[in-house]
């Protein structure tokens, strides 16, 4: 028997270039139990595609379900809600900002010990007057002026 109908509609249905009606040719070809060999490869696709359509169908009882549920009225209660309860967010705040408060503090103590560790060995002092630290240029001005050194006033120098 010659089959050339049912492969060019196969042809044209890979290409997507049929209609709905060509296509349940198709359907109500491989549904046949004598298909032959070479088109028997093509005849499961076939087959799930009818078989998927049964199984899609909702059951008798199903909007039944579906309007009970939306039908059923629940019961809404007011619930109190105390000052406690309505606080327990800020508290909750205030503690996550404590903790961070506490951990910067903490990680800044390092820091600080470290720096203070270095000023005393370069010998450094933050807000040390330069005439008192024994620097040779003071001396050298004091030497040169007409005052004494015990005379002369402290300059201070910020940084």
């Amino acid at each position: 028997m010659d089959y050339k109908y049912i492969q060019q509609l196969l042809e044209r249905y890979w290409r997507c270039e049929t209609s709905l009606e060509e296509e349940a040719i198709l359907r109500s070809f491989f549904a046949q139990d004598n298909v032959p060999a070479e088109l028997k490869r093509y005849q499961p696709l076939f087959h799930y595609q009818s078989a998927e359509v049964k199984a899609d169908v909702l059951g008798e009882d199903f909007d039944e379900k579906v309007m009970q549920k939306i039908n059923r009225q629940k019961t809404v209660k007011a619930r109190v809600i105390r000052l406690p309860e309505r606080l327990r967010p800020l508290y909750k705040a205030a503690a996550v900002v404590a903790i961070f408060v506490a951990l910067g503090t903490a990680l800044q103590v390092p820091y600080e010990e470290h720096s203070a560790s270095q000023e005393n060995a370069t010998g450094i002092q933050k807000g040390s007057s330069v005439a008192i630290s024994g620097d040779s240029a003071s001396v050298d001005t004091l030497q040169h002026s007409s005052i004494t050194p015990d005379a002369a006033p402290a300059v201070i120098l910020k940084e």
